[in-house]
Formats: C-alpha cells, structure tokens, sequence
C-alpha cells in the first residue's frame, strides 16, 4: 500500500510538473498581452498582474498593424492546398507500396527514411534556386510546393491503416471490373477517414506554425501569414513585446478550439495505427 501510495503521489506529481511547464508560459504570453508599453518599459515582473486586466488595445493594434486579417487569409489558401495535396500524395504513395510489388519496392521505402534523416537546413540552397527557377518565389505557390512534400509520418501513418484493410475488398472490386485507381478512390479512401483526421491534425499544425519557409520564400508584405505577420512588430532597436504577445494569443485561438474539436480523431488515429 505505501508503494502503491508512493507511486501514485509520484505520477500526479509529474503531471502537475508537466502541466505548470505548458501552462507557465502561455500564461507570461497573456498576461504580457494586456499590458501597456509604459509597464513593460518599467521591468514588471513576467507574472506580474496587468494594471487594467480588461486592457485590449494591444489585439487591436496586433490585428490592424499586423494585417492579421490578410495574413489568416493566405494561411487559409496555403494550409487548404497543402493540406490536401499531402493527403493526396500520402494516401496513394502508401496505396502503391502496400498493394503493389515492384522492383527496387523496398529501396523506395529506404529512400523515404533516408530523405527524413537529412536537416532541410542543408538542402535549401538547392530548394531555393529550384523555387526561384520555376517562378514560385513571392509567390503562394513556393510554399505550398515545399509542404505538399509528403513527410515520411503521413505515409507511415496512412501505411499502418491500409495495411489493416483486408486484400480481398481490392479483389472484390477488381472481379466488378474497377481499375487500381477506382479501387482506392472507392474503396481505399472512405475506409481511411482516421487516418486522413490525424495527418490534417498534424500537417496542419505544422504548416500553420511554420515561420522558416515563408519568411524565407514570401518576403512581400501583402503575401505574409499569420507567423510572419507578429515579425512585424520586431524593430532595429527594440520589440513591442505586449503587441506580438496579443497577435500570439490570435494565432493561439484558431489552433486551440479546432484542436479541442478534433483531439479524438488524433488519438485515436496514432493509437489504431500503432496497433493494427
């Protein structure tokens, strides 16, 4: 029993640990937010409560300086396309090397694992030159291209799920006279909603949260999206930390209520996929 008490006392410990390391700087960020630029410049304390808690000025500076708006606009355009691009390409690269054997099958595979390996940091010379040769720079398009480059985590975890399908629905399908492409279009694809649930969770969040590529390939102001919107407030001689700490509260909000909807989808999408 005291084991047992020691134990438990232990992982309630640690989640108490791990909650206060999560919840710790979201609530510097928010408290930060509803400060003026007078009690920053007075060193207040990270923690320190705000004179006027009802203070929203610095959202509405964050938005309107920010081109928020325009901003949540060209990450709609970039997350939607590329998003659906990734689910695309995954969905039927995990198709062909499940249900088809070919030559050099495995090396593809290697070749996958191998690219994941390498630091995207050491390929940019080349990615940037072929991005600029194709007309894609200051464009939409750049990154869009650089995302819909599947990630070898969308092809494991939509491999696991057509694994679990049974061969003989696609032997069914080919007795009624349907191709290899009708065979995943209509039998493939609506049996991987799960799957697609979780790669939308977790390619979305990334492409979302991604300041690297756009900074780097949209440098226009009017081409900016919500990570590269906040760099605005960043100057030569100082940040406005109160103003970008409201525009994060605003790129925060989006990402926590569709996260909150859809957590079941993740979970359950990495804990079927791990098990079948």
């Amino acid at each position: 029993m005291t084991r047992r008490a020691v134990a438990r006392a232990l992982v309630h410990l640690s989640l108490i640990t791990a909650a206060l390391v999560v919840l710790l700087p979201l609530a510097v960020v928010l408290l930060t937010s509803l400060k003026t630029s007078r009690e920053m410049a007075n060193g207040s304390g990270a923690l320190a409560l705000p004179d006027d808690p009802l203070n929203f000025a610095n959202y509405l500076t964050a938005f309107r300086d920010g081109q928020m708006l325009s901003a949540f606009a060209n990450t709609a355009v970039v997350l939607v396309v590329a998003v659906g691009g990734t689910i695309l390409i995954g969905s039927m690269t995990a198709y062909a090397v499940d249900r088809f054997r070919f030559r050099f099958r495995k090396l593809v595979v290697a070749l996958f694992l191998l690219a994941a390996l390498v630091p995207g940091v050491t390929t940019q010379v080349a990615t940037f030159q072929i991005v600029d040769s194709l007309g894609m720079f200051d464009s939409l398009w750049a990154p869009i291209a650089l995302y819909m480059g599947t990630d070898i985590v969308s092809i494991y975890i939509f491999l696991q799920f057509i694994r679990s399908i049974p061969v003989s629905l696609d032997e069914a399908a080919r007795l009624d006279g349907a191709n290899a492409f009708t065979v995943y279009r209509k039998v493939i694809l609506p049996l991987l909603k799960p799957a697609i649930a979780t790669v939308v969770i977790v390619k979305g969040i990334n492409v979302y949260n991604d300041f690297y590529i756009p900074f780097l390939y949209m440098p226009s102001e009017d081409l900016g999206v919500i990570s590269t919107s906040l760099f605005r407030f960043k100057g030569p001689f100082g940040a406005h930390w109160e103003t970008i700490s409201a525009g994060t509260i605003l790129v925060i909000l989006p990402t926590l209520i569709v996260f909150l909807f859809l957590q079941r989808f993740l979970y359950n999408g990495f804990m079927r996929g791990a098990t079948k």
